[in-house]
């Protein structure tokens, strides 16, 4: 099955194309909005993302959007911007409980849905050698709280409670369920 997703996210891309979906890439054009309240957030950037790809190739093959966050008691962390800010972000998290927050909106035909999914994530303690050896890989720099857990940074997590692909940046047993509820059959 065909599906469009507005996001340039490789790991959107193969987390789709591992359930089996063949999957055109549109990069969203939408700037991203900001806030404290992290729910909302990450919902209003799903739903921005995706109307953007729907106004430019319409909806009748699935759209799918998404925002991920990560959020350690009330503050975001985004991506970092440089070394020293991913060595902060992770010292921060160390040894501590976080979630993260992925919306995600699919639109099809004249439908549209959107969801906030939510997986906390413990990490260990980490030593100051850990984190700037971590660092020094460049993996943290394109994504949320400085991590990857399908990549390097699953050694910095010691459990998580939730979706596993959430965390990645798509939980896509929610996504499935979504899909199914809005019409999208065959998937």
């Amino acid at each position: 099955m065909l599906v469009r997703l507005a996001s340039g996210s490789p790991r959107r891309l193969e987390l789709l194309r591992q359930i089996g979906l063949e999957v055109d890439v549109y990069t969203s054009a939408f700037d991203e909005v900001s806030g404290d309240n992290a729910e909302k957030v990450v919902a209003v950037n799903a739903l921005g993302k995706g109307q953007v790809v729907v106004e430019q190739v319409g909806s009748e093959i699935p759209v799918i959007a998404a925002d991920t966050m990560v959020v350690l008691e009330n503050e975001i962390l985004g991506k970092p911007f440089d070394s020293n800010d991913a060595a902060v972000m992770l010292r921060k998290l160390s040894g501590r409980v976080h979630r993260v927050l992925t919306g995600v909106a699919v639109f099809y035909k004249t439908q549209n849905l959107v969801e906030v999914v939510e997986t906390k994530v413990w990490f260990r303690s980490l030593s100051e050698i850990e984190i700037n050896a971590y660092v020094a890989t460049g993996e943290p720099f394109d994504k949320a709280g400085a991590y990857g857990i399908q990549g390097r940074g699953a050694v910095l997590v010691e459990k998580i409670e939730g979706c596993y692909n959430n965390v990645v940046g798509l939980p896509l047993t929610r996504l499935y369920q979504m899909m199914a509820q809005i019409g999208v059959n065959g998937f």
